[in-house]
């Protein structure tokens, strides 16, 4: 098989290594796509040596080569999402009870289960009712993905929150009914002015830096609720005391437990076979694997026209 690995900063190498084999509890896919994420920046910016590679990707779909158990559930054909590693690969494998099939009829890159999974089971737990007062905090991939799902739990306000002109267009198109810069959002959405209080009962931060958590707080009213799914991973992220005068609630939006992302993945991949979810309007780049670094480079730049890259490989075109 053949796969991509990191061999120093910036820089990533595809090398021939041998095709794995599968535990009884695991199957083998042959990738048809895997997603750039964001929490590999780090490792593809800082690590990485000839003699000590790193290999990345976790966002797989693919087709079932081999099965370790062949009287188990899984059947050499399905196409199949999931949890996982190593995924800038041509062949990788998967615990057999990490993995969904995906719904009939979708490229591979629109049905690929771990983001979605990620952000469905964080706003399961943010308790948003129809009608509620929501607000999204950043509009990248995962902000954007966070409206949609936002959208059809049939909020009474939709707002998204970022400072980028084009990505508060996408959220405006994808189901929010008000878009605004941070630095200008009405002053009614921010204080309790006026006989009724016009802020959020409900705000997810996305963007995974301080000053969007700022902004959270400054949304959320009494009682509600502030949803944490931003990847805030340089350190501690200060918490403003004002959530405690507010008696918020805070949600942390990341779960550690297998199973529950199972379950969410199952929700997202049900919510994409119903036309609930959309992966078309967020991968807007895809690149070969022999272009992982251009995916990197392309997430660092961030121009008006990048939301998502993802691997594809020729099998799943």
């Amino acid at each position: 098989m053949l796969i991509s690995q990191v061999i120093g900063p910036r820089r990533s190498e595809v090398v021939s290594a041998p095709d794995p084999v599968p535990s009884p509890s695991q199957v083998v896919i042959d990738v048809l796509a895997c997603g750039v994420c964001t929490s590999d920046r780090t490792p593809w910016r800082e690590h990485g040596t000839p003699e000590k590679p790193v290999r990345l990707g976790h966002e797989t779909v693919g087709r079932i080569s081999e099965v370790g158990d062949p009287n188990g559930r899984w059947r050499v054909g399905d196409v199949v999402t999931g949890l996982g590693g190593d995924g800038f690969a041509t062949k990788v494998a998967l615990d057999a009870d990490s993995i969904l099939r995906v719904p009939a009829g979708f490229a591979p890159e629109h049905v690929i289960g771990e983001p979605l999974a990620d952000l469905e089971e964080a706003l399961s737990r943010s308790g948003i009712r129809p009608g509620d007062r929501v607000a999204v905090v950043g509009l990248g991939f995962m902000g954007l993905g966070l409206i949609q799902l936002a959208a059809a739990r049939l909020p009474g306000l939709l707002v998204a929150v970022d400072p980028n002109p084009a990505a508060r267009a996408r959220a405006l198109a994808l189901g929010a009914h008000e878009a605004h810069h941070p630095d200008e959002l009405p002053e009614e959405f921010v204080s309790a002015a006026g006989r009724r209080d016009q802020r959020m009962d409900v705000v997810v931060e996305a963007a995974g830096v301080t000053s969007a958590l700022t902004t959270a707080s400054a949304l959320v009213r009494p009682y509600g609720t502030v949803c944490v799914v931003g990847y805030h991973h340089t350190g501690d992220a200060p918490m403003d005391m004002e959530l405690w005068y507010k008696g918020a609630t805070i949600v942390n939006g990341f779960s550690p437990q297998r199973p529950r992302t199972i379950r969410a993945m199952a929700d997202g991949l049900a919510m994409i076979a119903d036309g609930r979810f959309s992966y078309l309007p967020l991968i807007t780049h895809t690149f070969a694997l022999e272009d992982i670094d251009q995916a990197y480079e392309l997430m660092e730049s961030r121009p008006a026209d990048f939301v998502k890259g993802v691997v594809v490989f020729p099998s799943g075109t």
